[in-house]
């Protein structure tokens, strides 16, 4: 387990222990409960004590010295602090969960929900799909790069096991082929090459936030060190092929770069002046100077380099030749190339592990993997994988090897890799289809370390199907489905509180609106959950947009239904803009889910005048119901809008048997 990272090593287990954990501890009446006492953040509740444990909460403006009033808008700290409370010693390696929720009044929720705090904390454990908070710390979300110009977002809380649950799709102009976050993680570039753009992704809201161009077939894509500048390849041909360099504060291009003909590579050394540019057509790799973002020489590898990674413990490039078979070691001060590796012909990526010592370069036509010790510049080991291998991702423990030519994903153990002999393998399955008989394939990466680092995601565009495996198992533990949509790559963005000190669980986010917040805290083990609120300033100089979407009201007073009752429910929708009745829309869709999640129907509402629908519903059973709206032709998604809890009462029917059947046959 990595204590460091503040996380839980299985989270995706994790949510049936906490939906445990929640049942025992929260009260089904959270608006009642005597105990749901919210606390101020900043002021004197900022405290609370229980389990022999002190948790200090504190919003502030991130980077401010001290206490300092938070804005909406502007980018925030949320920290928890946890101590001993008799000795006031911190507590680390803890895993707590938060969520941030505006407080239901300020909402416009409706009114009847009985929900508090810790009900909302219930609720958001249980996964149920239509049931979100505005902020999610709990976890993190895997993207995938879709060969529909899309990107998915996927929870794999619930998805685990087969459960997909989609959170929402970003729309792209033109379909992607690569794509690099941002240093903090709260920036997504995607390169198009059919749009000659470069697509601005935010991380929070996942919104597209701008397409910059990139002039002529932009393909490759990869961020500098200090995050200042995002690095693209232009694949064009003739003079246009070489780099655009994107300000990445600006979102827009720095300066265009003829570098030299062919596909290009992008390779950065920590805390250098200088960037690296393969060439593919011209056997060279030229040397950019990011201060002045001139090239300053070009270096002749030969052959075709097709792949280039940089050691930052050996301080050198090392350049693989697709055709010739060979490695270029170029040194990272003199730009000079001091070694060459032998091979065969075939190498396609090379990447190496994180301490730089180790390289990988797999060879599609020989279907090995060379491991490169950069202390020797020499093969340290041959190492025989599954069938046309394209590509490398590493975990903390092991080496993740795709392969176009068979399902099966191959894992070595860097532990072995220091010894003598050839390293173990093992495999695992991702479908029965390999990812080479789909008809695109991106050069984004298809496997994905999850945070904690035991466990990864792996795209197989084949089956269509994004698959996790966690280290340990024979198999991957479970699949997300993507709605239809094929996954050619994936992402990871972390959103859960991390270990920033000893005892400090910190997240950065932003609050989209002025008001008073809900804080929701929860701690596993020991058990502790409390509420904090805080109190966000609205900020009068950002401008305020015409309210967009559908405004929706439930024309229904009613708190209890009976079980088979025929519920003929009423709602209104407006247009946020002009207030006006939304009419004649033929795609209101209305759900009614149970609690559990395990039950749900949808119904399509029919307009019966003046922006009123009516939809016929019924339940088949006691308990609590939520209801929900969606009206895809104004893309009025039901997270967005606000929901309905009824609760049912009565007996539920007789189930029939069949005649000739007997119960339990």
């Amino acid at each position: 387990m990595n204590e460091a990272s503040g996380r839980h090593p299985f989270p995706g287990l994790l949510a049936s222990a906490m939906l445990l954990l929640v049942s025992l501890a929260v009260p089904s009446g959270g608006a009642t409960d005597p105990q749901d006492n919210t606390a101020p953040v900043g002021g004197p509740g900022n405290r609370h004590l229980a389990q022999g444990l002190s948790v200090e909460v504190s919003v502030r403006p991130a980077g401010a010295p001290g206490p300092a009033e938070t804005s909406e808008g502007d980018e925030a700290e949320l920290s928890f602090r946890i101590t001993d409370a008799s000795t006031g010693a911190p507590v680390p390696s803890l895993y707590p969960s938060s969520w941030v929720d505006l407080r239901q009044e300020e909402s416009g929720a409706n009114a009847s929900v009985p929900f508090g705090c810790k009900e909302k904390i219930r609720m958001y454990t249980k996964g149920i799909i239509s049931f979100r908070p505005m902020i999610d710390l709990t976890s993190y979300y895997i993207l995938t790069l879709n060969k529909d110009a899309t990107l998915s977002v996927i929870d794999p809380i619930v998805g685990v096991g087969g459960l997909t649950q989609l959170y929402t799709q970003v729309l792209l102009p033109k379909p992607g082929e690569d794509w690099v976050k941002s240093v903090d993680g709260k920036r997504l570039y995607v390169t198009m090459p059919q749009a000659g753009r470069v697509a601005v992704v935010d991380t929070d809201s996942f919104k597209v936030l701008a397409n910059v161009p990139a002039e002529s077939y932009p393909v490759r894509v990869a961020i500098q060190p200090d995050g200042r500048y995002v690095w693209v390849g232009n694949d064009a041909p003739g003079d246009e092929s070489g780099v655009t360099v994107i300000d990445a504060e600006a979102s827009a291009v720095a300066a265009t770069i003829a570098t030299g003909k062919g596909h290009h590579e992008l390779a950065f050394p920590p805390g250098s002046r200088y960037a690296f540019v393969t060439n593919r057509d011209e056997g060279t790799v030229s040397v950019i100077d990011i201060g002045t973002l001139k090239k300053v020489r070009d270096v002749r590898t030969g052959g075709r380099p097709l792949s280039a990674a940089y050691s930052p413990l050996a301080k050198t490039l090392y350049v693989a030749d697709g055709d010739g078979g060979g490695v270029a070691v170029v040194d990272g001060e003199r730009h000079e190339v001091v070694a060459r590796v032998p091979g065969k012909p075939g190498l396609r990526a090379i990447r190496f592990t994180a301490d730089g010592r180790f390289g990988f370069a797999v060879n599609a036509r020989d279907n090995t993997v060379q491991v490169i010790d950069a202390s020797t510049h020499r093969v340290a080991h041959t190492v025989a994988v599954a069938s046309a291998p394209d590509q490398v991702t590493f975990s903390r423990a092991f080496a993740y090897i795709r392969s176009l030519g068979s399902e099966y994903v191959t894992m070595i153990p860097l532990s072995e890799l220091e010894k003598a002999g050839t390293p173990s393998t093992k495999t695992f399955a991702t479908g029965v289809n390999p990812p080479g008989r789909a008809s695109h394939l991106p050069i984004a990466d298809a496997i994905v370390p999850t945070p904690e680092q035991y466990a990864v995601a792996v795209t197989n565009p084949a089956e269509k199907t994004v698959f996790y495996y966690m280290e340990g198992m024979t198999a991957p533990m479970g699949n997300f489905r993507n709605y239809g949509h094929d996954p050619l790559a994936a992402m990871v963005v972390d959103r859960s509180l991390r270990e920033t000190g000893p005892g400090v669980y910190s997240a950065r986010l932003r609050f989209p609106l002025g008001g008073t917040y809900d804080v929701a805290f929860l701690l596993d083990s020991p058990r502790v959950v409390h509420c904090f609120s805080a109190a966000v300033k609205p900020n009068p100089l950002l401008a305020k947009s015409v309210p967009k979407g559908l405004g929706l009201e439930y024309l229904f007073d009613r708190k209890t239904v009976g079980v088979g009752e025929k519920i003929p429910l009423r709602i209104r929708l407006t247009d946020r803009a002009t207030d006006a009745p939304a009419a004649d829309l033929a795609d209101v869709v209305v759900q009614i889910s149970l609690a559990s999640g395990n039950w749900q129907r949808r119904v399509v509402a029919t307009h019966v005048g003046e922006g009123v629908y009516e939809a016929a519903l019924s339940v088949p059973r006691p308990g609590v119901y939520y209801v929900h709206v969606e009206c895809p032709s104004r893309k009025a998604h039901m997270r967005d809008l606000p929901f309905l809890s009824v609760e049912a009462t009565g007996d539920e029917p007789a189930k029939k048997i069949r005649p000739g059947r007997k119960r339990g046959k």
